[in-house]
């Protein structure tokens, strides 16, 4: 019996796997046309003895001896697990990796595929344990408010994920590796591409599409990767001004005395650090708090205790300042004013909170307007409004900034005007914050904070 050579083996084994792995993007782009740019931009490669298949944000890598033994198992799963890496793609999974707890993102994010690909259904991509899969994502769509990654990992962050849920959740949504999700930055195609190509999908979708009901999962998840993330620290910078704060400055000195000493001694300047430095810090802003019926007061407070713990170190506050905290649902209620850390200590301790009415938005702008007449700010930067939206909104663009900063997504609430900046801050986030004192830590880029 004649054995065929080793090196012959595995060319044939690699061109048979390589066919197979085309088959399954031609069917993915005959039956999802609107995914035609998304797979056209992964190219595949033969990855030797990994067992398995993985992107790279540019190739998608694969075993073929891995493939060979997944298609014949269950030929659909190959097709399958080639539109799940395409969806991770699209959505922007794995460019949120240094950002995440990464054991609950991958699941999260698995998740929110396998639900996608169930809801988008097609007979070459049906897998044997979808039933179970549907029965397991049906509850978690009630206990986490949605099936997008992001909503599935503040369930995770919230309620952990033990050891024979995580082995139950494995079996059912697991399909492809992200050993290369830690490496972003080393890869050539960037964030920005994956932007354009899904933002392609989500309008090819709507041309494309011909059911609805089949789409939304996959249209929800394009909306919450293309909505802008921001850095909550960062819009608050734009509250800052340039100013003197007293204290020595070891980067630079006075060239007074420098050039004395150079004009007296010669070759001996004397350096005199600078007592005073120029630098960017909050000075004057305003706080206004919805105190509606629908804001509770604790929820407010979680609010205020981030806002300070981003604001309260000595790199962003100058040792006096103006803050005005302003409680108010149909009408103002209170103005407390800050003027220095201590104060903000005692109205987290100690302030009782107003009103909950309705909401209308317009007579905090108004009575901030009387304040600027009356010379209660020198330089006034901007306002943060802390609401459920739920209210009426000025028509009148002020010339400061101003940020609506909403408590979780609402798709009914109304729209801000497009001269306001909208934040979405989410209720866990603000659980770090245990205590008016605060850790003035915040971890760089704020999580669940997003346009």
């Amino acid at each position: 019996m004649n054995r065929i050579p080793q090196n012959e083996k595995e060319k044939k084994t690699e061109a048979l796997a390589a066919r197979v792995m085309k088959l399954a993007g031609d069917s993915i782009m005959m039956h999802l046309r609107f995914l035609d740019t998304a797979v056209a931009q992964l190219k595949t490669r033969p990855a030797k003895d990994t067992g398995c298949m993985a992107c790279d944000g540019k190739y998608l890598y694969y075993d073929p001896v891995f493939v060979l033994q997944i298609y014949k198992e269950e030929p659909n799963r190959i097709t399958h697990m080639y539109l799940h890496i395409v969806l991770h793609c699209i959505f922007y999974h794995s460019f949120q990796y240094d950002k995440v707890e990464q054991e609950y993102w991958d699941m999260a994010a698995d998740m929110a595929v396998e639900n996608t690909i169930l809801e988008i259904s097609f007979p070459d991509i049906a897998l044997r344990q979808d039933e179970d899969a549907e029965r397991k994502l049906h509850w978690m769509r009630i206990d986490a408010g949605g099936l997008t990654a992001e909503k599935i990992y503040r369930y995770f962050k919230r309620n952990g994920m033990g050891p024979i849920e995580k082995k139950e959740l494995t079996a059912l949504f697991y399909q492809d590796a992200h050993i290369h999700w830690k490496q972003q930055e080393e890869i050539s195609i960037s964030q920005e591409q994956w932007k354009k190509i899904s933002e392609r999908v989500k309008t090819d979708l709507k041309t494309f599409s011909q059911d609805k009901n089949h789409s939304e999962s996959l249209e929800k998840n394009l909306a919450e990767a293309n909505r802008d993330k921001y850095d909550y620290g960062e819009l608050l910078r734009r509250f800052t001004v340039m100013g003197e704060d007293i204290r020595i400055n070891e980067e630079e000195f006075d060239y007074i005395y420098y050039t004395y000493g150079l004009s007296m001694y010669g070759n001996l300047p004397f350096v005199e650090p600078l007592e005073y430095k120029e630098e960017h810090k909050v000075r004057e802003f305003v706080i206004a708090l919805d105190t509606s019926a629908s804001c509770r007061g604790e929820t407010v407070r979680g609010f205020l205790r981030k806002t300070y713990s981003i604001l309260k170190g000595t790199e962003n506050f100058f040792h006096k300042i103006n803050v005005h905290i302003i409680q108010c649902d149909n009408e103002v209620k209170k103005d407390t004013k800050i003027t220095c850390e201590g104060d903000f200590h005692r109205f987290l301790k100690e302030e009782k909170l107003y009103g909950f009415g309705a909401t209308d938005f317009r007579p905090v702008f108004a009575y901030v307007d009387a304040l600027r007449r009356q010379g209660e700010f020198e330089m006034l930067k901007g306002l943060i409004y802390f609401t459920d939206g739920y209210g009426i909104y000025p028509e009148t663009m002020p010339d400061y900034d101003v940020i609506f900063a909403f408590l979780d997504e609402d798709e009914h609430r109304m729209i801000p005007p497009p001269w306001a900046i909208s934040v979405t801050l989410y209720e866990d986030s603000f659980e770090d914050e245990t205590d008016s004192e605060g850790s003035g830590e915040t971890g760089g880029r704020e999580k669940g904070v997003r346009e």
